[in-house]
């Protein structure tokens, strides 16, 4: 054998092959994706993404609601993400006023439930999931401090809750604004702020995350977090000694919700990953998170969940609240934020 033949051809050979590698690494395209979803639903969303659409990687920006949606804002002249996939349909109704949102009817639109997606022939963006609020109750230290178990949100303002109640800020959380905006909209604008002023003589510390006040209350730092149903559930079906409670007054929710960002330089696979957000598949995937989802017949009955929490979830007027979000959160802010964690 002539090895000078041989090694040249091996040397060839090796060359055409990382040839290859490097076109396909080349080839990839990266979404930068911002995102208030919950950190252990990252990676299963994005793994069934990519078995579609391998050449595409994902670049997670993931932050609490208010702070995703004021970076977005902030980065408005030059737009830093491609797709934002789990953020307030009230944040993206902001974005939208803004003109920072690329309209783009994903493939499979029409299968969606209308209240699901803006209201425009051409949406700016679609829903995902409800989710919406309720009170993780710690039955332990509820027991040694003698507090009787809650079912309304009135009840949270009586004189023996005192200190004990922790919920988080609007600000910073969209859990929190949703508290608000729903509060304003159950009471009325006026009755809403009086019932905050009663609530807040009883709360110990306004947290920057939506569900940071459920995992105060699994804990035991605090006998009672504000929060949303999901964080809820999912610690009391770990062993937490928790009970989720419902307030019967109703519930305030809102949706997550995905969306291009004008001005992407990855437009083709941006519109690619809105196709997966509102297909079937995605909507399984969030049904094992939310009770209520976009794709009518996915959702399957989740454990300590109401089986009837679409009856729960009160009639939100998500541009009213979107329309009145910088009024709501400069007012809550000038009456409530000394009590607020250190960002």
């Amino acid at each position: 054998m002539n090895l000078t033949k041989s090694f040249k051809t091996a040397t060839a050979g090796l060359v055409g092959v990382m040839a290859l590698m490097s076109a396909n690494v080349q080839a990839a395209t990266e979404l930068k994706v911002y995102t208030a979803l919950e950190s252990e639903q990252l990676r299963p969303y994005a793994k069934a993404f990519n078995q579609q659409y391998p050449d595409i990687k994902i670049k997670w920006v993931r932050d609490s609601t208010g702070i995703v949606t004021a970076k977005l804002l902030a980065e408005k002249n030059n737009p830093q993400a491609d797709v934002i996939w789990g953020l307030a349909a009230t944040s993206l109704l902001v974005l939208k006023d803004q003109d920072m949102l690329q309209p783009y009817a994903p493939k499979g639109l029409e299968k969606l439930s209308p209240k699901f997606r803006d209201k425009a022939a051409t949406p700016s963006w679609v829903g995902m999931d409800a989710w919406m609020a309720s009170l993780c109750f710690n039955t332990i230290e509820a027991k040694k401090l003698g507090l009787p178990k809650p079912t309304s949100w009135e009840d949270l303002t009586k004189p023996v809750y005192r200190g004990h109640v922790v919920m988080p800020n609007p600000a910073s959380s969209g859990t929190g604004f949703l508290d608000v905006s729903s509060w304003l909209q159950l009471f009325g604008e006026d009755k809403g702020w009086d019932y905050m002023d009663r609530l807040h003589n009883n709360i110990a510390r306004y947290t920057h995350s939506g569900s940071k006040p459920c995992k105060l209350a699994a804990a035991g730092e605090a006998p009672i977090g504000i929060s949303f149903a999901y964080r809820g559930a999912s610690l009391k079906e770990k062993g937490a000694p928790l009970d989720v409670i419902y307030p019967q007054e109703g519930l305030g929710w809102d949706m997550g919700a995905a969306s291009i960002v004008k001005g992407t330089n990855n437009l083709d696979a941006a519109q690619k990953l809105m196709d997966f957000a509102v297909s079937k598949e995605a909507n399984k995937l969030y049904s094992k998170s939310f009770a209520v989802v976009a794709y009518p017949g996915v959702a399957q009955p989740i454990p300590h969940f109401p089986v009837d929490a679409e009856r729960l979830m009160m009639n939100n007027d998500f541009e009213w609240s979107a329309s009145n979000r910088k009024q709501i959160l400069s007012t809550w802010q000038s009456r409530y934020d000394s009590k607020s964690e250190p960002k």
